[in-house]
């Protein structure tokens, strides 16, 4: 978990916020345990930006992978930030209900909760299969 962390805080410093000045971070483990990070980038056509975790999904399969183990997230703190709700959904896609979810701020890990718990009854791609 510690490399999960270590790349989503890498990510954060990278973001590029000029508007909001608030730098997320991402980073995801796949089905082969490759990580791969991102990071939200705004736009001046407000809100056309990218999440963190949509960056972080992107460059996963971009590698050409399709499932993501476990996810850490961290932003700039004091206050502990969770995926946004289209994020959630987009975790969903690639990662089981039970997949975890490593909230963090600068200081590190702050706690770990399940995707399941953060969008509980989630609608998936087995629904649709």
């Amino acid at each position: 978990m510690e490399d999960l962390v270590r790349l989503a805080r890498t990510m954060m410093i990278r973001a590029y916020a000029p508007y909001s000045k608030f730098h997320v971070g991402a980073a995801v483990r796949d089905e082969e345990g490759g990580i791969h990070g991102g990071c939200n980038v705004e736009n001046a056509a407000y809100p056309q930006g990218l999440c963190a975790e949509a960056a972080a999904i992107a460059a996963l399969v971009a590698a050409g992978r399709r499932r993501v183990l476990e996810c850490a997230v961290i932003g700039p703190g004091p206050e502990v930030i969770t995926p946004c709700g289209g994020c959630r959904q987009k975790l969903r896609e690639f990662g089981a209900e039970d997949m975890k979810v490593h909230l963090c701020g600068p200081d590190g890990l702050h706690c770990t909760v399940t995707l399941g718990s953060l969008l509980p009854m989630s609608f998936g791609p087995l629904h649709v299969a």
